[in-house]
């Protein structure tokens, strides 16, 4: 019976694999994604042994982010293993965790089942290097999240790491090795560590919506084709473009910073800390305040990306109170916005003055959230370029919805505003269109007092290398490999005069740059700056704005004296 029972359990998973690889319709990928493009919003969790020494080794700290100490430090694999003799959270709660997530307004929890030290929060068979066998805690930690989340109705997903475990052996070749403990097969470890523990999140956990995969190198297509086929015993899941060998997943994964664009065609979903880490580091304190964690959620959210929020519970099993509190007013600001977040769509405009906007329904009888950041001191919000009628204007959090007065102008609607914004860090403004909805371009203006900030996102790009990339800690002109391309922005000039013009430049070689604003010109030295994410500011020159009207600032290179190089915003200052 029980040689039965397993060739049957084999050839359902034979017929998974094989229905798994059959190509997915365009309409099943919509019906697999549509649950967390509504969503928007996650938690992530990175949680493990590196809670317990937080930051130091042998009180000294470690440089660098917390749940990296054994490989910054590079402590002894024999070391780094005593310390979960100390992992010991017996005030966690699994349950709290959830409905705290759940009141901050998130619908889905990603947690790190097993990081890059290798150390597993479940029971496995394949490594005893796990909570149940190696601490004292003595108890699988991912079945009560599991449960919790299926009470509660947040989705549950599992981050595992392939391709870099530092204390299985075998599994440290890819993140290099300093302790001959390390040292093995990958594919070994591979196929007896890493392809077991998959299979045995994605069997014995219940309902999986989530496999989050990391750090893809040394992942050749063989090494990976095991990973991804299993991925057939939970056929509506979804997984990041981080497994490797050339499985590009369903999402892109910018970390620790917002793309200028999003990534037109792709979905993708940007992972961010509360303060400088991702494991808990007792010496971090630089929290980001509430009022960036809500904008950058507005600001994802309005080019169509979903925000994974990230917590490090400390070894006891407790989030910081911290991040707690930020969960909290977050969760405030989303009881009242969050039908401006939710099953939204990206902007359909390419800038906004005050703030951002997201929107719900196609191109006929859309809903636009103005999402205003900054508060019109007149009361009077205009919104640029859009042509559509407008049938009804009102705050969101006016339950009664009571209609806000809309005026017609030449560069668009004005709506009048009462006096005090509702939230001072966003508030929002529904707009609801009658018909087709059209928005025509606009330029970028100057400010009052004759400043302007040229963004990459704004530029008009000659060329087809030159792109603008959202790395390096922020959007840039990016992969200038060809001296042909070029770069030009427009504007309106309100104020005319003399301005002086700089930027941020990064690059691995002395290059120059022709900036010309009309008929004037000036050609300028980029310095080898040690990178191409070390920038440094330069000056552009200074030009003169002769009259009110349209203006176009352009930038070139000197195609004799030319070295790659990435360009951040180009800034006007009278």
């Amino acid at each position: 019976m029980r040689t039965t029972f397993r060739r049957l359990s084999i050839l359902l998973v034979l017929l998974a694999v094989g229905a798994a690889c059959a190509e997915e319709t365009t309409e099943q990928r919509e019906a697999r994604l549509r649950w967390w493009r509504e969503a928007r919003f996650g938690l992530f969790i990175h949680w493990g042994v590196y809670s317990v020494p937080a930051g130091f080794y042998q009180d000294t700290p470690v440089p660098g982010i917390g749940e990296w100490i054994m490989n910054r430090g590079h402590i002894p694999v024999a070391s780094y293993r005593d310390f979960a003799k100390q992992f010991n959270p017996i005030k966690y709660d699994p349950e709290a965790w959830v409905k705290l997530a759940k009141a901050a307004g998130m619908k889905y929890l990603v947690i790190t089942a097993k990081h890059h030290d290798g150390f597993a929060l479940f029971d496995s068979a394949a490594s005893d290097w796990n909570v149940v066998k190696a601490s004292p805690y003595g108890r699988d930690l991912l079945k009560p999240l599991a449960a919790a989340c299926a009470k509660e109705g947040i989705r549950l997903g599992f981050y595992y790491s392939q391709a870099q475990d530092w204390n299985n052996p075998g599994g440290a070749a890819a993140g290099g090795q300093w302790d001959p403990a390390q040292k093995g097969s990958m594919d070994d470890y591979l196929a007896k560590v890493a392809v077991p523990q998959v299979r045995e999140l994605l069997t014995n956990y219940g309902p999986l919506s989530i496999l989050w995969w990391d750090t893809p190198v040394d992942m050749t297509p063989a090494r990976a084709k095991p990973l991804a086929d299993l991925m057939a015993l939970q056929p509506g899941i979804i997984t990041n473009n981080r497994l490797g060998g050339g499985y590009h997943g369903d999402s892109e994964t910018p970390e620790q910073f917002i793309p200028a664009t999003g990534y037109p065609g792709r979905d993708w979903e940007t992972c961010m800390t509360m303060n400088d880490t991702w494991g808990f580091k007792r010496d971090d304190h630089n929290w980001k305040p509430v009022g960036t964690l809500i904008r950058n959620l507005v600001d994802i959210a309005s080019k169509g990306g979903n925000y994974l929020l990230n917590v490090g519970p400390n070894s006891l099993g407790e989030i910081p109170p911290e991040s707690v509190e930020r969960l909290q007013a977050v969760g405030r600001w989303m009881a009242v916005n969050g039908e401006a977040i939710y099953a939204t769509s990206a902007s359909p405009f390419k800038r906004l003055p005050w703030g951002r906007a997201t929107r719900v329904g196609g191109d006929d009888n859309a809903r636009l959230y103005l999402h205003v950041f900054d508060w019109p001191a007149d009361g009077k919000l205009l919104v640029p370029g859009l042509r559509s009628d407008i049938t009804k204007a009102w705050l969101l959090n006016d339950n009664a919805q009571t209609g806000l007065a809309v005026t017609v102008g030449d560069a668009g609607p004005v709506i009048a505003l009462p006096a005090t914004a509702p939230d001072a860090i966003s508030s929002t403004v529904v707009v609801q269109t009658k018909g087709k909805l059209v928005i025509e371009p606009t330029l970028l203006r100057q400010a009052a007092d004759g400043s302007l900030t040229l963004a990459p996102g704004d530029a008009v790009i000659h060329g087809t290398g030159l792109q603008v990339e959202s790395t390096h800690g922020g959007a840039n002109l990016g992969f200038w490999t060809d001296p042909a391309d070029w770069v030009e922005w427009s504007f309106e000039a309100v104020k005319p005069g003399r301005l002086t013009a700089s930027a941020e430049v990064a690059s691995e070689g002395a290059a120059s740059l022709e900036v010309t604003l009309g008929a004037q010109k000036q050609v300028v030295k980029v310095p080898n700056t040690g990178g191409y994410a070390k920038f440094v500011k330069i000056d552009l020159g200074a030009f003169e704005l002769a009259a009110a009207g349209k203006a176009t600032l352009a930038v070139r290179p000197v195609k004799d004296s030319w070295s790659p190089v990435n360009l951040r915003a180009v800034k006007l200052v009278p």
